[in-house]
């Protein structure tokens, strides 16, 4: 069979999109000249999605139809529909749809899911969504805890670990020994029971593997006495209540300045318990300065304190490696069982390529099946690139790359068939070296008979797909069309955005910019640091780069960040409430309601809808919110104010036709014209919007809540907010997650005017266009984990291009025609 017969087989008969079949053979034998064909099934016909009249968010009236059991690629501009279309919509109702076949008792404790805009979803089937949300806000969550790998880990040290200590709750973490005994009275009757758990949790940390701790010199001036303001907690003065405690406890003398206190004295002032004293005729309860503030601050959530406050703690609390389990949250017994001299804290922090090879070293007749299915799973980590990682990594500190690669790893082996798989962006963080692997798991996922939809910008992936959706023509209300629908080679020649910027690449620069001095980073030996050496140019932009796990974070987080003059622009969530949005976050909606108020006559809170002007019904925030505990939260527009946030009195006030709540639902392009010239002219606002509209986020609503924003979306509204700040040095953590082709465009030009004002910009990127643009590239490698942590390459890009002595440069020539 020729090369063509094979790589395609027959189109159905309703159209449907043909498959490749990568070479296997699909010649259909006959039976003889008198053979009739099959008669068509009905359920055959099912073959499509299909979605009429999508309306969800900016999304206008769309309709289209998705092959199943294809891949398909959702691109686009970044707030064009594409998440609107995939998450909210087709994603979304799937997930209702399954809600609805529970039982009316299980459905009480499950969130009430809305029907999302939509005219028509037929052909959907059940919904497996992988994205870059952090899997988990517990301390005790790991990459082992995350998966099947931690457990199936735990039975095999139960069953072959020397001496025997117990089930595989005595290897676990989060399970800590206890005895217990007590009379139970049945019938008139006692009966004595007891009971006994062995767990693995080390007690002193309660499985947390640090301790923390308070800082006294972050609490106390010990130059001062009590009287002149010797405690310097916020808020704690030498007339309030309790500073008054302790200067009328009579334990200590609160004119003598805490330098000078006897032993006795210092411990009663930070470490004494609870005893009861009199302070001005007043009974109350004396206890030390660290066990009051721990009640008063350490015992809240952090992030519901105000900033100053969350400051304070963030100064005053230190963290140390547990001393009692040295980090590795398990107990001394845990540790004392072993498997040919390793015990499972050994075998947590082991790299996990590690892990499978001395797994499968194992040869125990009674543990055979665990060992395969063990030895399946570490696998996965290892083929999806991850096998850098080790099962005792927090969850809380893998990017969102990384994470929703640790989310595949579970699906890769599952038994599932005919379910849709939703993933978004699954490149981000990779290597290009990475992303064909990326892009063969999502082919196998396809060949095992799913549907997997990608919302994806890099080319290498949207390359590989059996059919494309394009939304644009561009972001927010200019968006939520669907300009293109077809194959890729008809993406090419369809004149859209996306299809004009496909085969877009950059040139290496003909002449690079002159530093103007360096930032050394000596024996830098951070996680897989190998002592490392090297000299980071000033007053140019300096690329840092190398597979994922090759310890380019490790080095300029470790390194760099926190030096004066640092500004570092990362991905991680805003701190604040569902409340924040780009207009309180920058600090805009000030001078707004400052220009709305001089306009009308009235006070300045009326337009805030977190004073005066709320909606006392949702409080200003346009939602009702209800909390279910361990169920996710549901989010129910306002009866009150429709979702306008604002009294009815409030709404009444305009400016230049608009109201406050119309000012909130504009997107940044339009409302920095708005906000420019004429009667709602305000400098101070506009000035914030353009820097916004400069960093690619014209598109974003000011009230859009900030907890609704990407990690790439975060970073350059952080980076905007620091533009107008004082720093020489940028640091930026790929700042091309989530930007369409033709935005990459737009960020360089950003970097050069960052560079040209006189800043040095440094960012850790892996994406091609910005590693020819740079003046200076250091590459990390040659591998990931223990197979990195050295610098490779250091130099211009037409250097790098012209050696290909690294991955990178093999790469970056190829993608540059070098």
């Amino acid at each position: 069979m020729n090369r063509d017969a094979q790589e395609l087989v027959t189109a159905p008969q309703d159209g449907g999109v043909p498959r490749p079949t990568h070479g296997r053979d699909t010649t259909t034998v006959g039976t003889g000249a008198d053979t009739q064909p099959p008669a068509p099934c009905a359920a055959d016909g099912h073959d499509r999605i299909r979605v009429h009249g999508a309306r969800e968010n900016n999304l206008r009236n769309v309709h289209l139809e998705i092959p199943k059991r294809r891949l398909t690629v959702f691109t686009g501009v970044s707030g064009s529909g594409k998440s609107s279309l995939v998450f909210d919509t087709i994603a979304a109702e799937s997930q209702r749809l399954i809600n609805e076949t529970y039982s009316a008792f299980v459905q009480g404790f499950m969130p009430t899911l809305a029907r999302p805009e939509v005219d028509v979803l037929d052909g959907l089937t059940t919904a497996i969504l992988v994205d870059q949300q952090p899997m988990g806000t517990s301390p005790r969550s790991t990459v082992g805890t995350a998966t099947d790998a931690g457990a199936l880990l735990r039975i095999l040290f139960s069953r072959l670990a020397e001496p025997r200590i117990g089930s595989q709750k005595a290897f676990a973490f989060n399970v800590a020994s206890a005895d217990a005994s007590g009379v139970l009275v049945v019938n008139g009757k006692k009966i004595e029971k007891g009971f006994s758990v062995v767990g693995g949790m080390c007690l002193r940390c309660e499985g947390m593997g640090s301790v923390s701790d308070i800082d006294p010199a972050q609490l106390i001036d010990d130059s001062r006495s009590l009287a002149d303001g010797a405690v310097t907690v916020p808020g704690w003065k030498p007339d309030g209540w309790v500073v008054q405690s302790f200067t009328e406890s009579g334990f200590l003398d609160p004119a003598k300045p805490v330098r000078d206190y006897t032993e006795q004295e210092r411990h009663d002032l930070l470490h004494r318990d609870p005893v009861k004293v009199k302070v001005k005729g007043v009974s109350t309860t004396y206890e030390g300065l660290l066990a009051r503030v721990r009640k008063s601050f350490l015992s809240k959530d952090k992030e519901t304190l105000q900033p100053h406050i969350r400051a304070f703690v963030e100064r005053a609390v230190t963290f140390a490696v547990c001393p009692g389990c040295h980090g590795t949250r398990l107990s001394e017994t845990a540790r004392s069982a072993r498997i040919d001299g390793i015990s499972i804290a050994d075998a947590s922090a082991m790299q996990i390529s590690d892990l499978a090879s001395w797994t499968r070293g194992l040869s125990d007749p009674s543990v055979r099946t665990l060992l395969a299915v063990l030895g399946q799973t570490l696998d996965s980590f290892v083929s999806i690139g991850l096998g850098y990682l080790s099962l005792d990594r927090a969850s809380s500190t893998l990017s969102g790359g990384e994470a929703q690669r640790v989310k595949m790893v579970r699906h890769l082996g599952s038994a599932l068939t005919d379910v849709t798989y939703v993933f978004d962006e699954p490149t981000v963080g990779l290597h290009p070296h990475d992303i064909q692997r990326m892009n063969e798991l999502l082919l196998q996922l396809r060949d095992k008979g799913n549907t997997v939809l990608v919302v994806e910008h890099k080319p290498e992936t949207i390359t590989i797909a059996d059919h494309v959706v394009d939304l644009g023509p561009h972001a927010g209300t200019k968006g939520g069309e669907v300009v293109f629908e077809g194959t890729v080679e008809g993406l090419r020649t369809s004149g859209t955005l996306t299809g004009r910027h496909l085969d877009d690449r950059a040139s290496v620069k003909p002449a690079v910019r002159e530093r103007t001095g360096v930032l050394e980073v000596r024996g830098a030996d951070a996680h897989n640091l190998r002592d490392v050496d090297v000299d980071i140019p000033l007053g140019v932009l300096t690329v840092v780069t190398g597979v994922a796990g090759s310890g380019k974070s490790s080095l300029i987080s470790g390194s760099v960040d926190g030096r004066d003059g640092v500004v570092t622009v990362d991905q991680s969530p805003i701190k604040g409430s569902r409340r924040s949005n780009p207009a309180t976050y920058t600090g805009m909606l000030e001078p707004i309601r400052k220009t709305f108020a001089r306009a009308n006559g009235v006070k300045p809170a009326l337009f805030s809808p977190n004073s005066g002007g709320a909606c006392p019904a949702c409080k200003g925030a346009g939602v009702i919110y209800t909390d279910l505990a361990i169920m996710a939260g549901v989010a129910t527009t306002c009866d009150e104010c429709e979702g306008k946030r604002f009294e009815a009195s409030v709404l009444r006030y305009r400016l230049e036709g608009r109201n406050i709540s119309e000012v909130f639902e504009m997107p940044v392009a339009e409302a920095a014209e708005f906000f420019r010239t004429g009667a709602a002219r305000t400098p101070a606002a506009y000035a914030v919007l353009d820097r916004l509209a400069e960093v690619g986020l014209g598109y974003l609503s000011l009230g859009q809540p900030l907890t609704t924003l990407s990690g790439g979306e975060r970073q350059r509204l952080k980076l905007a907010g620091h533009m107008a700040g004082e720093g020489s040095v940028y640091i930026l953590d790929e700042p091309t997650s989530g930007l369409h082709l033709a935005d990459v465009e737009q960020l360089l030009a950003l970097l050069d005017r960052l560079v040209d004002a006189g800043r040095t910009v440094i960012v850790v990127e892996h994406h091609q266009a910005v590693m020819a643009h740079a003046d200076w590239i250091i590459d990390l490698g040659p591998g990931a984990g223990h197979d990195g942590g050295r610098v490779v390459f250091e130099g211009t890009p037409a250097e790098l291009v012209a050696a290909r002595s690294t991955l990178t440069g093999e790469h970056l020539a190829q993608y540059v025609g070098g």
